[in-house]
């Protein structure tokens, strides 16, 4: 099961061929290289300058209506109470002999964005850049810097402007695709480099940001999107239809599956989900994933549902079941889980508050969600007590010169005391 899914992630020696290409453009040639590709994928008239003005979002924000912009602070002011929660404080412990130990917490001096234009510009993903934004804020990274891909007139659509501008956030960059991770990573002249890249993107992006990762840090190297449901007789088969084409609908390549243990909700759901993907403005797109990519599948009882789940560690699971809370310590793999009836997944995408940059591909089993921790870096501190020192001389350069390593043990050795 796990295996077939995996099969979407595989992009093609000729995709990572072309972005490689397309990197080092951007590495020798600068700016010129960013205004090259925009012109060719983007807008074929576009001109300099790539950085927005503070004046143009100004105005952007004016212009996007009193409704939009509650709608985005109210979104925000959720997302950063919850991002609030995940701060790390430093620690240190103290040893009898005065020895001090401990953890440094301190955030990325810059952190770049990629936010993508949706279809053209048209279909702005503001909760991106919320979701994004807002926990390397509170982090504490004094830069962001956004990168997002300009309409065909040039120009970048309201709505982000409008986020960022209650964000506060004052480099915004009309460029996107694989060419604009290549310039947060490496710089241009107009674009100076960061120190973690973070957003989603497509195949290109995606295949940009793993050939700059370790020049930066990245978030993850996120798939196509992904539901799983975990249901019993007790779950609205048309809720649950409804949840699985929430995920088709972005992608051919997304996946939307359902375990269940009655046969009676599979029968019901496959129904459901005929008659409410032939409604869907994107009822192509979600019916191709379903085709390729989603499923019913019926088994014996909820622990085997479980099991499977685990086994996929889908990006988001909705457990639809009598007692979700019951079920829940079991889980041991998703990117995010949404318990009950109520909570459908885009509970999660826009306005709750959890992030919903999350792992796909069953990378669930060892990674984690966008969050604070993304931005931010852990240094140990040790100050050591003279009386530890000569305690434990002897041991350290017994153990430096077990490793062949002569002067580690000389470093110590020096310290003790005639």
């Amino acid at each position: 099961m796990s295996g077939w899914l995996l099969q979407r992630q595989d992009s093609g020696q000729g995709v990572e061929d072309a972005v490689r290409a397309i990197v080092d453009a951007v590495r020798s040639s600068g700016d010129d290289a960013l205004v090259e590709y925009t012109r060719k994928f983007d807008c074929p008239d576009f001109a300099p300058p790539l950085r927005v003005s503070g004046q143009e979002i100004a105005r952007a924000a004016a212009s996007v209506s009193v409704e939009h912009r509650e709608l985005i602070a109210s979104a925000a002011a959720n997302i950063r109470a919850f991002h609030e929660a995940q701060v790390e404080k430093s620690w240190f412990i103290t040893r009898p002999d005065g020895s001090i130990l401990g953890q440094h917490v301190s955030p990325v001096d810059a952190a770049g964005l990629y936010i993508p234009g949706g279809q053209g510009g048209n279909t702005p993903l503001v909760s991106s850049l919320l979701m994004n934004a807002i926990p390397a804020q509170v982090a504490g990274v004094s830069r962001l810097a956004v990168c997002t891909p300009p309409r065909d007139d040039g120009k970048v659509n309201p709505h982000i402007l409008a986020a960022a501008h209650l964000l506060d956030i004052e480099e915004v960059y009309r460029v996107g695709g694989a060419w604009s991770i290549a310039a947060m990573a490496y710089g241009t002249q107009s674009i100076l480099p960061v120190d973690v890249i973070a957003g989603p993107g497509n195949v290109f992006v995606t295949t940009a940001k793993r050939l700059v990762q370790g020049t930066v840090g990245i978030d993850m190297l996120a798939g196509p999107s992904e539901v799983l449901v975990v249901a019993d007789s007790s779950a609205n088969p048309a809720w649950i239809a409804a949840d699985m084409l929430s995920q088709a609908e972005h992608d051919p390549l997304a996946s939307a599956l359902c375990i269940t243990d009655d046969p009676r909700l599979a029968d019901s759901l496959s129904q459901a989900l005929q008659a409410q993907c032939a409604e869907l403005p994107r009822a192509s797109i979600a019916l191709r994933s379903l085709e390729d990519w989603g499923g019913i599948i019926v088994v014996p009882n909820l622990s085997v549902a479980v099991a499977v789940a685990n086994m996929i560690a889908p990006e988001h699971l909705e457990i639809c079941t009598r007692d979700p809370w019951a079920i829940l310590p079991h889980i041991r793999h998703a990117g995010a889980i949404f318990l009950g009836q109520h909570c459908p997944e885009a509970v999660g995408d826009y306005f709750a508050g959890p992030n919903h940059v999350l792992p796909t591909l069953g990378t669930a089993r060892f990674s984690s969600a966008l969050s604070v921790q993304t931005f931010s870096k852990r240094s140990s501190v040790l100050s050591v007590s003279p009386s530890f020192l000569q305690g434990n001389a002897d041991a350290i350069a017994a153990f430096a010169r077990l490793e062949g390593l002569e002067a580690h043990a000389r470093s110590v050795e020096l310290r003790k005391r005639k």
